[in-house]
Parts: structure tokens; C-alpha cells; sequence
């Protein structure tokens, strides 16, 4: 295989190569389950750097992931130096992380894009301004591009390091060598974020029909796409909003939003069939036009958001972010189209009152990645958990794509996969005699493993719970997730527990939280994972509102909706163990629920589950072996 960059072409690589090329000359999309340890960087990347040399395209390998962007970079370096061939390429973040001008990282995105243009057309941003010379790019900043195209694949910070130094914008940099790629190693923001897609792209001069996209972890995309296409307004917003706009004398706009205030509060006003008022948490459906309405009576909607844009612009002139254009831009949001889409309020406790909140929650992921993966030259989407993949492939809108499944590399005897029908997180089941039991069993798998354990739960509430009932006499030490961890705590966090890699500990997560994905513990740093309950949305409006519409749309509401969803992040968390061909491991799912049919079926068939109580023997005669 041509730019394959390693002397040896393990056999589900080759299929995967295979099947890269093919679709690749017939401009389709594959969409394949990868298991962990396969190689599938190196197998999708060497073809489509060979297609793309040929045939003046361009390869975006798109991950939510930093670390994978390493791996990325890793295996690009290694093709150059085994086959002495230039290939440009730039590993490119978001436009905020990059950004040198102080304190930006505490603004939400749509805040720092607002403020970036501010600083930009007031021109008050010196590293800007010395990119450019009147339309032209600036001498000191072709001289960096050069300089910097010249040294070969760099990281993120090593080109924000190199421009820091210049004093020029790492972002602009960064976008004059992607111009110059035949490989952007990006986020899935960049193409699947129609606003931030049509500027990027026109900035490089390319459409769509140039890109071919291999999108790494594409489990995620569905809900990362999700949220991009959502919405929310907040009683909190509206005051802040409120008093920001009292502050700097918008008087007259500030008395129109607290009217808007008032409007979301009789929106909120909760009653039963009976017609009666309900306390507490509550939530409801809302139509488009039931909001538009409650806007009109404050001001006609498109002068408000005119208004909210206009005053929000100048608020930024003095500070960072601002709620009033916030609030401008959740109106033009919710102006968007009902299909594929719901509205709810929802009333939730807060900290001094409770607090109102009005959601545009994009329901399908497709009506915003139909287009692009049904234009680019062709898509590669992959994860070790992309299964079912027409399922995959249906929520994201791929028309008539190859499928492939491919089998794990490692030896199946170094992996004991179990399930203990025992215990249960059903909501209906939840009480402290099964936290009790659940911590019990905990204890004695944690005995049995010679070594550290991983322990991943639905939810911070139930890993808190299980913990005061486990924490009590256990030999191992039990280091346990916070929540809101910062990026430097997470890493301190691991590696604590890394160290205790000889003599054990005992790790308690979430399975959505920091550690349930994209972390690596090879070898010794991980000899057991416990999987805890299953992770099932809410029963909330949205979850019945999801189920619906994937029941209306594929006749698999709850499928696709609810159970499938939930279950593969089960097997995220279980794929920390066994990350190479001698690592030696046992997984754990402890729930009933695991037994019956409708998740069962769901496990790899290569994963041989064991379903036993008899579980205590079975872990130590595995690693007597």
C-alpha cells in the first residue's frame, strides 16, 4: 500500500484499506466499526493522502478529541519519513484556543465569536493588525508561514508559540497553512457548523466536492452536531441580560427584556388537568409561534433581535461577552424550522428561585450533516463502537454507504468479559439497600483483580452514593471523579491513579464524564473495568420527543433513540481495558439488565459475555492463568 507508514499490514487493516480505496474511487462514503488496537489512522489516512496527492482534494480528519489529534499528526510524520514525501499538512483548534488575547477562554463560543469580530473591525486587536498590509498579507507574517511550512507537521502549540513570538494571530496563521494543506486535522465543528463551514471554506479557496473527510470517533457526531444546531434561553440569561443593559445606559431595552422576563414567567406557570398550579420541577411543550407571540407583546420580534444585536455589539466594546446579544441570538434561533427540531420549557430548582428555561433542541443530527456528507468527494466514518453501522449512517444522513464491520486484532483469551444479572439503577429500583449491595459486589470484584479498577457509573449521584458504602475498611485506596474538573486536575487525577499501577487502587467515573473515552491506562495502569447500571436518558420531553420522531422517521424510535445510544457508551467506558495485544484484562457490566435480549444483543459477538453470580472465582482463576 502506497504511504503506509509501517513495514507490516496487519489483515483488518488490509480490509480497511480495501475498502478506503474502493470508496474513494467511486466518491461514496464508508462507514466502519474499527475495534480499538486495529490501526485504523494509519489504514484510512495512507489512502486518502494518496488519493488526495493525485487528484488535487483534500483530506480532513476530523476528531473531538485533542489526543487524537496527536495520533494524527504521529502517523502523517511517520508516512513523510518512511516515503520522503512532502505532504502539508496543519493541525488546526478552534479559533478561541487559540487566541492570545487575555481571559477569552471564560467566554462561551458564540461570545468569543462576537468578540473576536469587534476586536477585529474596531481593530483594536494588535495581532491582527499586523497580519495584513492594507489588503495584502503582511511581510513578518509570510515570512512565519514560510518559516513554519518549511519545519513539517507542528502541533497546535507549537504554532501558537511561533506567532505569539511574532506577535501575529496563531488563528489567521494557522488558516494561511491550511490553505497550503493537502491534510487539516480539525474538530467537527470546522465542516459541520454551516456558518463557521462556508467562511472556512471560502478562506482556502475549496467547496465541499474537494474534501474528503474521515471522521474519527464518529460515535459522538450525532450529539455533537446536536448541540450545535440548539438553542437555549434562561430566566438567568434574561436577568443578567436585564441588568447588563441597565449598566450601560440601554435604558429603554433594558425595561423591553425585563417585560421578556415577565413573558417566560406566565409561559411558565405550570398546571395539572385539573387545571391546578404544580410545585417543583416541571416541564412542557411549546409551540413556535405560542413564543414568537409573548415577543410581539414586548416589541416586534425583528427589532428586538436587531436591537439585542446592535446593543450587544457595543457592550462587547467594554466587556468580553454579553447576554443581551445572547438573548438576540436565541430569538433569531428560535425563528428556525420545526422538522427535526422540538421546543420545551422546562422549571428547574435553582439556587435563590427557580429557574425557567426555553430550549430549540435539535432533535436529527442529518438535516444539518445530510448536506455535507452527501458533497464532499467522499467520508470515512469510524469508531470502535460504531455499531450498528447502518444505524450510524441513518442518523447522520450518508445515502447508500459502503458498511463494514472488522474484527478486534487482539487475542480474545487475554479479555474476560462478564455479566452479574444482578442489582439494578432503574430509577424504580434506586434506594440505599442497593447502593449497599452494588458497593458489596464492588468490593469483591476489586479483591479479586491483581491490580487497578475502574469503576464507571450512570451518573455523579449514584458514583457518590455507592462510594459511602464502599470507602469503609477496602484495602485499595479509591480515587473518585469530580465534577467540573479542569483540564489540568483531570490529568494530575489519572495520573495518580497511574501510580498506583503495582499495588492497586480503584477509580470511580462516570461513564459520560472525563474518563468514560479517549483515555489510554495499557498494561499494568488498568486490570478491571466495572461498568455500573446503564446510562438511559432522563424520561424527559426531549427523550419522548427523540423517541417519536426516530419511530415516525425509521419505525426504531426506541432503538435509535433511547437504548442504542446509551448502550454504546457502556462500551466506551469498557474498551479502557485492553488497549493492546499483551494487556490482560476483565470487564464487568453489573446490572440485570444486562441479561436481557434487547441489550444483550448488542455486545460484540467476539466479546463472549459470561453471564454468572459465580464471578469471584472465575476473576482470580483468569489471572492465576
Amino acid at each position: 500500500m502506497r504511504y503506509f507508514p509501517y513495514d507490516e499490514i496487519r489483515p483488518e487493516q488490509d480490509r480497511l484499506i480495501a475498502a478506503v480505496t474502493s470508496t474513494l474511487k467511486t466518491k461514496q462514503s464508508l462507514v466502519v466499526h474499527a475495534p480499538t488496537g486495529l490501526g485504523k489512522t494509519a489504514a484510512t489516512l495512507a489512502p486518502a493522502i494518496a488519493h488526495a496527492l493525485e487528484h488535487d482534494t483534500i483530506v480532513f480528519f476530523l476528531t473531538g478529541r485533542h489526543t487524537q489529534h496527536a495520533i494524527a499528526l504521529e502517523t502523517i510524520k511517520a508516512i513523510r519519513a518512511k516515503h520522503a514525501v512532502d505532504i502539508p499538512v496543519i493541525d488546526l483548534i478552534g479559533k478561541q484556543h487559540f487566541c492570545l488575547q487575555p481571559l477569552t477562554t471564560r467566554l462561551q463560543s458564540r461570545e468569543f465569536i462576537e468578540y473576536c469580530r469587534a476586536m477585529k473591525q474596531d481593530r483594536q486587536c494588535e495581532f491582527f493588525e499586523r497580519l495584513k498590509k492594507g489588503d495584502e498579507v503582511s511581510a513578518v507574517a509570510r515570512t512565519l508561514v514560510k518559516e513554519l511550512a518549511a519545519k513539517g507537521p507542528l502541533t497546535t502549540q507549537e504554532v501558537k508559540l511561533a506567532s505569539e513570538q511574532a506577535r501575529l494571530c496563531p488563528y489567521e496563521i494557522a488558516l494561511l497553512l491550511a490553505k497550503q494543506a493537502k491534510v487539516i486535522i480539525t474538530d467537527y465543528q470546522y465542516l459541520f457548523n454551516p456558518h463557521i463551514r462556508e467562511a472556512f471554506l471560502g478562506k482556502l479557496g475549496r467547496s465541499l466536492e474537494d474534501c474528503i473527510l474521515i471522521v474519527d470517533e464518529a460515535h459522538n457526531l450525532p450529539e455533537r452536531v446536536k448541540d450545535l444546531g440548539s438553542a437555549r434561553l434562561s430566566s438567568v440569561l434574561i436577568g443578567r441580560a436585564v441588568a447588563e443593559a441597565t449598566k450601560y445606559h440601554h435604558e429603554e431595552l433594558a425595561s423591553k427584556l425585563a417585560a421578556l422576563g415577565e413573558e417566560l414567567g406566565k409561559l411558565g406557570l405550570f398546571t395539572d388537568d385539573r387545571g391546578l398550579p404544580i410545585d417543583g420541577d416541571a416541564e412542557k411543550y411549546v409551540l413556535r409561534e405560542e413564543w414568537l407571540a409573548r415577543v410581539a407583546r414586548v416589541a416586534p420580534v425583528d427589532e428586538l433581535i436587531a436591537w439585542c444585536a446592535r446593543a450587544g455589539d457595543s457592550i462587547r466594546e467594554e466587556q468580553r461577552s454579553s447576554a443581551v446579544g445572547r438573548i438576540g441570538e436565541f430569538l433569531e434561533a428560535w425563528r428556525g424550522e420545526d422538522q427535526g427540531y422540538t421546543r420545551i420549557l422546562s422549571r428547574e430548582r435553582g439556587r435563590d428561585a427557580p429557574v425557567l428555561t426555553l430550549s430549540y433542541r435539535c432533535l436529527d443530527a442529518s438535516v444539518i450533516t445530510h448536506h455535507v456528507f452527501n458533497e464532499c468527494h467522499s467520508a470515512v466514518l469510524m469508531s470502535g463502537t460504531l455499531t450498528p453501522p447502518k444505524m450510524y449512517a441513518s442518523l447522520l444522513g450518508v445515502e447508500e454507504p459502503n458498511l463494514l464491520v472488522l474484527e478486534s486484532p487482539f487475542p480474545p483469551e487475554n479479555r474476560l468479559n462478564i455479566i452479574i444479572p444482578k442489582t439494578s439503577t432503574k430509577f424504580t429500583q434506586r434506594s440505599d439497600a442497593m447502593w449497599r449491595e452494588i458497593a458489596g459486589i464492588l468490593r469483591k470484584i476489586v479483591l479479586a483483580v491483581p491490580g487497578n479498577v475502574a469503576v464507571f457509573f450512570p451518573s455523579y449521584a449514584i458514583l457518590e452514593q455507592v462510594q459511602q458504602h464502599l470507602d469503609q475498611g477496602l484495602p485499595k485506596t479509591v480515587l473518585a471523579e469530580q465534577r467540573g474538573m479542569t483540564r489540568d486536575e483531570k490529568e494530575a487525577f489519572l495520573n495518580k491513579f497511574r501510580a498506583y499501577a503495582r499495588t492497586g487502587a480503584v477509580l470511580f467515573a462516570v461513564i459520560t464524564g472525563n474518563y468514560g473515552e479517549g483515555v489510554d491506562l495499557p498494561g499494568d495502569e488498568l486490570k478491571g473495568v466495572v461498568v455500573v447500571g446503564l446510562p438511559l436518558s432522563k424520561p424527559d420531553l426531549e427523550t419522548q420527543a427523540l423517541i417519536k420522531y426516530f419511530d415516525e422517521k425509521f419505525r426504531k424510535g426506541w432503538e435509535y433513540g433511547y437504548t442504542i445510544p446509551a448502550f454504546n457508551k457502556t462500551l466506551q467506558s469498557a474498551g479502557r481495558c485492553i488497549r493492546s495485544s499483551t494487556d490482560k484484562g476483565v470487564v464487568v457490566f453489573l446490572d440485570e439488565r444486562y441479561e436481557w435480549p434487547r441489550y444483550y444483543k448488542l455486545f460484540p459477538k467476539e466479546w463472549r459475555m459470561k453471564s454468572t453470580l459465580l464471578f469471584e472465582n472465575m476473576i482470580k482463576d483468569f489471572f492465576r492463568q
